[in-house]
């Protein structure tokens, strides 16, 4: 089990490679260049923009889990109540 982790975890990296890659020289520069004021602007934009995705996201993993606990008492409840009704 912790193999196939470890490979899906390799897979994922090395498929996102090409993203780290996006950071052109010429946004760099451009954006470096700026004053300390639009540097601040700019690493608040990223922070907005990178927000709403994120909190969907804990939003949908925090209803996945939760669901699936209340599914997994659900069943070992009736699997406890079918054990009792066969004595």
């Amino acid at each position: 089990m912790k193999v196939r982790a470890l490979i899906l975890a390799a897979f994922l990296l090395l498929w996102a490679a090409p993203a780290f890659s996006q950071a052109c020289s010429m946004c760099y520069s451009t954006a470096k260049a700026t004053s300390k004021d639009g540097q601040r602007a700019i690493s608040k934009g990223v922070i907005v923009l990178l927000l709403p995705p994120l909190s969907f996201m804990t939003l949908g993993v925090w209803a996945a889990f939760r669901y699936g606990k209340k599914r997994d008492l659900e069943q070992a409840q009736a699997t406890v109540l079918n054990s009792c009704l066969d004595c």
